[in-house]
């Protein structure tokens, strides 16, 4: 026992309390709301209509956990965002990513509460599991609500498309593909840093009208076009480089491969093909992200994982593709590429 700590194991094995701290505090709107003033512990209470107990250790475990900042003990202290939270959590910021923890919090914390049941059977545990709607269906079915949470969805992936736009060699090409391309905002922010390029969102038809209006908002409409199409079902447009963001993850390996095929047969030689993933690192010990990224798609459809950049080039050298690289992007996430 000399020299070992249990303190780590306590930390992953209880982090469901910080967690579920942080997805109620985003639920609440308890960050846009301090984005507009600094508030006492009463204040945020009348402000969030909360109950006098969860005062103050709601907010100081907030502090606690590096989320807010505090000025002054006792109840006259007053709370403020982090410079972090100011930027990422309030909802009226740009930068906003609590999308994401919206739909954590709402659909998928309560289905990691199966995951045992998943490990064992290999079903999904959402709402199929429930007898209720799934979400996608529901979604695609209410086009306020599908525009809604395509918007939130976009503040995770920004990051990542801006670093790709940044740091990928485009001085080659002329023509990019964005397939699944939902809101339009990798293909925008490729044409906003790259003048020569023209560029296609490709996603199905009831998204059209969401991702047109994006690309009309940034200005783009004369080099970024909104298609309508089923990736599995149509023949993906063509380009010199194609590219999948969060999408080949979603899959089977049946399907993946399929995906593949098709995007080498709608590059010209020389073509690029990029998948933008939180990639597993190729030993399968580092990217804990990915790895539990890979038992949500458990989770949400079943035989759906996410894959290395190793798993990557072998299906893609299986289709055809000659060359590959990865590019790092942000956090746990990268660009990896297969060339024609």
């Amino acid at each position: 026992m000399s020299g070992l700590d249990p303190s780590h194991i306590m930390q992953v094995g209880m982090g469901f309390f910080a967690s579920k701290t942080l997805l109620s505090a985003v639920e609440l709107g308890l960050f846009t709301k301090l984005a507009r003033q600094p508030m006492t512990g009463q204040e945020i209470a009348a402000a969030l209509q909360l109950h006098p107990r969860a005062i103050p250790d709601f907010p100081d475990a907030l502090v606690a956990l590096k989320f807010l900042q505090r000025d002054g003990d006792g109840p006259q202290a007053r709370y403020a965002n982090t410079p972090d939270s100011a930027v990422f959590l309030d909802r009226d910021s740009p930068g906003y990513i609590g999308g994401i923890l919206e739909m954590a919090n709402a659909r998928l914390y309560r289905f990691w509460g199966d995951l045992t049941e998943a490990l064992r059977t290999g079903n999904p545990q959402n709402e199929t599991r429930h007898s209720e709607e799934p979400m996608f269906a529901t979604l695609y079915a209410d086009p306020a609500r599908l525009e809604q949470f395509m918007n939130a969805m976009s503040g995770i992936s920004a990051g990542n498309f801006k670093l790709f736009a940044a740091a990928f060699d485009f001085s080659k090409y002329t023509t990019l593909c964005d397939v699944g391309g939902a809101t339009g905002q990798l293909s925008c922010m490729v044409a906003a840093a790259h003048p020569h390029m023209r560029c296609t969102s490709f996603d199905l038809p009831k998204v059209v009208p969401i991702a047109t209006r994006r690309i009309e908002q940034a200005g783009l409409s004369d080099r970024v076009t909104a298609i309508g199409g089923d990736f599995f079902a149509d023949p993906l447009p063509r380009a010199d480089i194609i590219t999948m963001g969060m999408i080949l993850h979603d899959w089977n390996l049946e399907k993946k491969k399929a995906l593949i095929r098709k995007a080498y047969d709608a590059l010209p030689p020389g073509g690029a093909f990029v998948v933008i993933e939180a990639l597993i690192d190729d030993a399968r010990r580092e990217n804990a992200f990915g790895l539990m990224m890979s038992l949500n798609m458990l989770i949400e459809f079943g035989d759906a994982f996410d894959y290395s950049g190793a798993d990557f080039e072998d299906w893609c050298r299986e289709a055809g593709f000659r060359a590959f690289e990865i590019i790092p992007l942000t956090g746990p996430s990268s660009a990896a590429i297969a060339y024609k």
